[in-house]
C-alpha cells in the first residue's frame, strides 16, 4: 500500500514539474539562502554538522528506488541521502535542486562503494565522499512546454 501511495505521489510530482512549478519532497526547506555544494565543500568546517539549505544540479539518481541523488556544482559533488528513507524521487529526476539537510564527509567501505555503484548502474563512486542527509528537497521545474 505504501509503495502505491509513493507511486501516486511521484506521478503527481511529475505532473507539477511539467506545469512549471517546483516539486517538493519531504519537510519544508530552511528559510536561509542556499549554499552551493562547491562553496559548502570548500568551507567544509563552516558548513558541516548543522542543518542548512544546499543547492546544485542533479547528476545522478539511485536507479533501484530513487532513495538518493548526487548534486554537482562547479565540479564538486555531494551525495544526498534522504533521511530515514522518508521519501523517494523519480529515477529520471534532473535539473537544479535545493535540499535542506546536514553536510558530512564519509569514508566508504569497499562494500558500500560496491552497493552505491550497483544502485547507480555502475557509475564511479569515490571511497571518500561528501554527503548531505536531507529531510526536504525541492526540484526546480524547467520552463513550461
Amino acid at each position: 500500500m505504501q509503495r502505491i501511495l509513493v507511486s501516486l505521489a511521484l506521478f503527481a510530482a511529475i505532473g507539477l514539474a511539467h506545469a512549471g512549478e517546483a516539486v517538493h519532497f519531504g519537510k519544508p526547506l530552511p528559510s536561509t539562502a542556499p549554499v552551493a555544494v562547491a562553496d559548502a565543500v570548500a568551507a567544509f568546517d563552516q558548513h558541516a554538522g548543522k542543518p542548512q539549505r544546499f543547492s546544485g544540479r542533479i547528476v545522478e539518481v539511485c536507479q533501484a528506488e530513487g532513495c538518493w541523488m548526487v548534486l554537482e556544482d562547479n565540479g564538486q559533488t555531494a551525495r544526498v541521502m534522504f533521511k530515514d528513507h522518508a521519501f523517494l524521487i523519480p529515477k529520471d529526476s534532473s535539473g537544479r535542486a535545493q535540499v535542506g539537510g546536514v553536510l558530512s564527509r564519509k569514508e566508504l567501505t569497499p562494500e558500500q562503494v560496491a552497493h552505491l555503484q550497483e544502485d547507480g548502474k555502475g557509475l564511479a563512486v569515490s571511497p571518500v565522499e561528501y554527503r548531505i542527509l536531507a529531510d526536504g528537497l525541492e526540484i526546480e521545474a524547467g520552463p513550461k512546454s
